[in-house]
């Protein structure tokens, strides 16, 4: 294969890291007027980077001697991933120009170029030294966007505490990297394959080490139980845009990075690493249900549902089947408009002056004073909770469907049980809005980008998005399938 067409394969990733590099230099320059500017062509190249994957890199196969890989399965995941951080871009303008003191800068959406990048390279590693390096460019530019409001103390502390706890995490992946390559004498997902392929008997104990230290690593990154303790603070502090991001972007980067190690790397070891993953599973389920129930601010009752949410999607993974990714990767979809479109409702609270409003008390009578506002929140927390006929209950019934035919019945039993326990923090919510007396008004929306933002995820998640089962279920197969070796 030729340089040329390794170059190709990765061109996604090269028009996002060429292009940030640029707008770096523009924003430099021009400073703080060039940020409007800045953020617009972002976007573009984002939407660049998007056509890029039409080509050899979603289809080539592997790029430089297997570091790098070019499949359906990272093509779905980039989609999602680019779509989300758009829309993180775009969210920040009204943000910024309502919080008095921190005034949008054009780093912003440099560091989510950059973020979007090393997410791209997570979803297509097919080596862990790749997948390292993509990891640590999407975590060194979420530490500074976690911190992005210099003036805001929670801000502050939100990016502090995130760089700690990932340190950690980072230092528990690469022990665990170290332990897989000290024993099977490769960093290459097809060599780690190979040396997990041996009977159980004969595996030994420091690649079983690796494999439980590489998932702890990996378990931070998407906030599953008991590695979950950053995000409530993370989520609350950052500005709500960067919070979006992390919710919906880097949450689809981390989870594909899982499916894609688990299935691809360690596929062989799947009795291993399957109980790793139903005791993640459910321990997120049930934390996520129960600890969001107290809580008086609505970022950190959303950072309590992604949570809950990963453990629905960590069903599907457990299933080990081409079935059980393809689910995951229709929860992720599905999961990404839900979540997004709570964030871009969450960004409407504020007061007259812009001040924002995060207290779940004041949505109380919304449904009086903002109807529309109320009826799309009401519909993403509805389908949040996976009540039907919104499109949230498509997701649930995916993985649910696919650890049954797994034979992993009990799962999706205990699964379904502990799913009603977080249906009660959803409903408090539409309750508050529909059967309380009205705390105040909002003001209304000033952004028709944020607005129609709004009412096309409320549109996706409705049973208007059961029209989109069909295509939706082809894509994710396809990449299902992409993924080798898959039983």
């Amino acid at each position: 294969m030729s340089y040329t067409d390794n170059l190709l394969m990765t061109l996604p990733e090269l028009v996002l890291s060429l292009g940030a590099i640029a707008l770096m230099l523009v924003g430099a320059w021009g400073g703080q007027k060039s940020t409007r500017a800045v953020s617009w062509t972002a976007i573009a190249i984002i939407g660049g980077a998007m056509v890029a994957l039409a080509g050899p890199a979603s289809s080539g196969g592997t790029a430089f001697g297997g570091l790098y890989r070019a499949d359906a399965f990272a093509a779905f995941a980039k989609v999602l991933i680019y779509l989300a951080s758009a829309v993180a871009i775009v969210m920040a303008s009204g943000f910024f120009e309502r919080t008095s003191g921190d005034d949008l800068r054009p780093e912003y959406p440099v560091l989510i170029l950059l973020s979007t990048a090393g997410a791209g390279m997570m979803v297509s590693a097919g080596d862990l030294l790749t997948l390292y390096v993509g990891l640590e460019l999407q975590s060194l530019s979420s530490y500074v966007l976690a911190s992005f409001m210099r003036r805001d103390a929670r801000s502050a502390e939100a990016g502090l505490k995130y760089f700690v706890l990932g340190a950690l995490a980072s230092g528990i992946l690469l022990y665990g990297i170290s332990l897989v390559y000290g024993f099977s004498g490769t960093t290459l997902f097809t060599g780690i394959a190979d040396a997990y392929s041996v009977p159980p008997a004969e595996l030994s104990t420091g690649l079983l080490f690796g494999l439980v230290f590489v998932f702890a690593g990996i378990a931070f990154k998407i906030a599953a139980v008991p590695f979950h303790m950053w995000t409530p603070d993370v989520y609350e502090g950052s500005p709500t845009p960067v919070t979006a991001l992390f919710a919906t972007a880097q949450k689809v980067a981390a989870v594909a990075l899982a499916v894609r190690v688990a299935m691809e790397a360690m596929g062989p070891a799947v009795f291993q690493w399957r109980q790793i993953v139903i005791f993640a599973a459910l321990a997120s389920i049930a934390l996520g249900a129960v600890a969001a129930i107290g809580q008086t601010n609505i970022k950190r009752l959303l950072a309590y549902s992604s949570i809950n949410n990963i453990g629905f999607a960590l069903i599907g993974l457990a299933a080990g089947s081409v079935e059980g990714v393809s689910s995951v990767l229709t929860y992720m979809a599905i999961y990404i408009a839900m979540t997004m479109g709570s964030f871009l409702v969450v960004l409407q609270m504020r007061e007259p002056d812009g001040t924002p409003v995060e207290s779940i008390a004041s949505l109380a009578g919304m449904s009086r004073t903002r109807p529309a506002l109320a009826a799309a929140l009401a519909i993403f927390m509805l389908s949040l909770a996976g009540i039907p006929p919104l499109f949230g209950f498509w997701a649930k019934f995916v993985v649910f469907d696919a650890a049954v035919q797994a034979g992993l019945f009990p799962l999706a039993v205990i699964g379904i049980a502990l799913s009603t326990i977080g249906a009660y923090y959803y409903l408090r919510v539409v309750k508050l809005m529909y059967f309380d007396e009205p705390a105040g008004s909002f003001p209304p929306i000033t952004s028709r980008i944020e607005g129609g933002l709004i009412a096309a995820a409320a549109v996706f998640v409705s049973p208007i998005g059961y029209f989109a089962i069909v295509p939706l279920g082809v894509w994710t197969m396809a990449a299902a399938r992409s993924l080798l070796p898959l039983p």
